[in-house]
């Protein structure tokens, strides 16, 4: 079979394991289907920016032409940073997109990989943030009304947690030893000012979460459509929004959203 069509983030079921969907042109490919098989994705040398679909010559961000990283809205500096986010005071880039996307309730939540991480998200985003980023386990921490606030009390944490992924060890699987994500929440939540208590969430379900992957490999290596146009290997699994080839080659799919790519399998 052969797919031609543009990359962009794997859409995912929470199935254990995760169930991964990849959209090429007008087909939605199983891509858990693909797993122990060669498959070969090629370049076309085209990009197309994944907001507005003008094509360009250089991706910025996750797949934007230029125009559209520095203007709009779903990139914006709260996007990374979301203590700076205005939605609740009616402002942004685009008041009415920061209206629908952060004007509503964030989670602060915790994630465990090779470490606990903090992070922020929709509440609609509750586990796919965590499969994305390839966490094994997740919980939720604080629920808030508005974007900025969960912001506040990310920033505050961070003086305690780490709140990046490390990729390499996340895609060798090496998990942190010994932690129970609970116990975790129920000390974090101690970090808090007083002022910030109230928004404990009363949700402390662990999420655990089991991914595709046939055999993690011992050392990794990124690739690159740059380096190389043409991929031909074994898929051994994914993890996050990673295909794990064999001999530990690595791509991140979400990385190569707007480059268009023919699939054959």
């Amino acid at each position: 079979m052969r797919f031609t069509g543009v990359l962009n983030k794997m859409q995912t079921s929470f199935i254990n394991p995760v169930q991964y969907f990849l959209n090429l042109g007008n087909e939605q490919i199983a891509v858990n289907d693909l797993i122990g098989n060669k498959i070969q994705l090629r370049w076309t040398g085209k990009i197309f920016c994944t907001i507005c679909g003008k094509k360009t010559s250089k991706s910025f961000g996750e797949g934007l032409c230029y125009n559209c990283f520095a203007n709009a809205p779903e990139n914006a500096e709260c996007i990374l940073r979301p203590e700076l986010c205005e939605a609740h005071l009616g402002k942004g880039r685009n008041p009415e997109w920061e209206e629908r996307a952060h004007n509503r309730p964030h989670f602060v939540y915790l994630a465990l990989t090779n470490t606990v991480k903090v992070g922020v998200t929709r509440e609609d985003q509750i586990p796919t943030r965590w499969i994305d980023q390839g966490a094994h386990q997740g919980i939720i921490l604080v629920k808030t009304p508005y974007r900025q606030l969960a912001g506040f009390i990310e920033v505050l944490l961070k003086e305690h947690l780490s709140d990046k992924t490390n990729w390499q060890r996340m895609l060798k699987n090496e998990p942190a030893d010994g932690i129970d994500l609970l116990k975790e929440k129920e000390r974090v939540i101690q970090l808090l000012p007083e002022q910030f208590q109230q928004y404990k969430s009363v949700d402390d379900e662990v999420v655990e979460i089991i991914y595709p992957v046939l055999e993690y490999p011992t050392k990794v290596t990124s690739l690159s459509f740059e380096k190389i146009s043409s991929i031909e290997m074994e898929l051994k699994g994914i993890r996050g929004q990673y295909f794990i080839f064999e001999n530990g080659n690595v791509m991140n799919i979400r990385s190569k959203s707007g480059y268009e790519v023919e699939l054959s399998a």
